[in-house]
This record gives structure tokens, sequence and C-alpha cells, in this order.
């Protein structure tokens, strides 16, 4: 039963983490955040596993976290307040062709890659071509060109 209340209190506490750090942590990874997605593993592995390395802890606390993915995934499925409060919603960047520097700001993205999003995905190469965008729950930046 320990390892079982281990990994839901690792698992609460690595959501919590993930949730601060911001939507960008998780879209694109640097040479620096992998390392400490590595580490932050190891550590985690740790805490969770205590002094017992038997199977069939390791398979428990698989069954526990496999477990805590599912009963959250129902959770939001069933409550889409529960849902936004999970994993928020998302956030302008740009709306009617205006920065919003506060949100660029609170997400940590500049012009350049909502311009780099818009190349990618719309093939727009300027900023006043840009009507809205927005960085979605996965990370990524949307963006919406402006008409004619």
């Amino acid at each position: 039963m320990e390892s079982v209340v281990r990994g839901v209190a690792v698992y609460i506490f690595l959501w919590l983490v993930f949730r601060i750090s911001g939507k960008r942590t998780l879209a694109e990874t640097s040479p620096f955040e992998l390392v400490l997605l590595l580490i932050i593993s190891e550590v985690t592995q740790q805490a969770m596993v205590d002094s017992d390395h038997s199977v069939t802890n390791a398979f428990v606390l698989i069954i526990t976290l496999t477990g805590m993915s599912v009963l959250l995934s129902l959770i939001k499925h069933y409550s889409p307040s529960v849902s936004r409060w999970l994993e928020g919603l998302p956030l302008p960047l740009i709306e009617n062709g205006k920065p919003i520097q506060e949100n660029m700001d609170k997400s940590r993205v500049d012009e350049e890659e909502i311009l780099m999003s818009a190349r990618y995905t719309q093939g727009i190469e300027r900023m006043e071509d840009v009507k809205a965008a927005r960085v979605e729950n996965d990370g990524k930046i949307s963006v919406i060109p402006r008409e004619g």
C-alpha cells in the first residue's frame, strides 16, 4: 500500500510542477530541459520505490501511475470545469492582429516564435498577416491568418 501512496503523491507533485512551469515547457524541449527531465525521472523513480526494488513493486507502481492517468482522463471527460482546472485554457497571444504582451511574457513566447509557427502551419511570413495566435493546452502555438 505504501507504494500506491508514494506513486499517487509523486504523480500529483509532478503534475503540479509541470502545470506551474507552463505549457511551452512541454511543447519544446531544449537540451537543458531534456537533461532536467532525465534527472527528474531518476529522482522520481528513487522516491517511489524507496528500498523495494522488486518486480512486484514495479508492477504496482506502473498500475498506480497508469490508473491515475486513466482516472484523470475520465474525470476530465465527464467534467469540463475540472478539465479546465487541470489543463487550463488556450492562452491568446495575438487577438485581432494585436500582440498581448502580458500573455506572451507569461508563456515565454516572443514574436519570432509566433512567426515560426505561422510559417510552419499557414505559410505566413509577416506579423501583419496574423489575425490571432494562441498557446494551446499542448504547448503548441496555433495561428489564424487574416482574411483577404
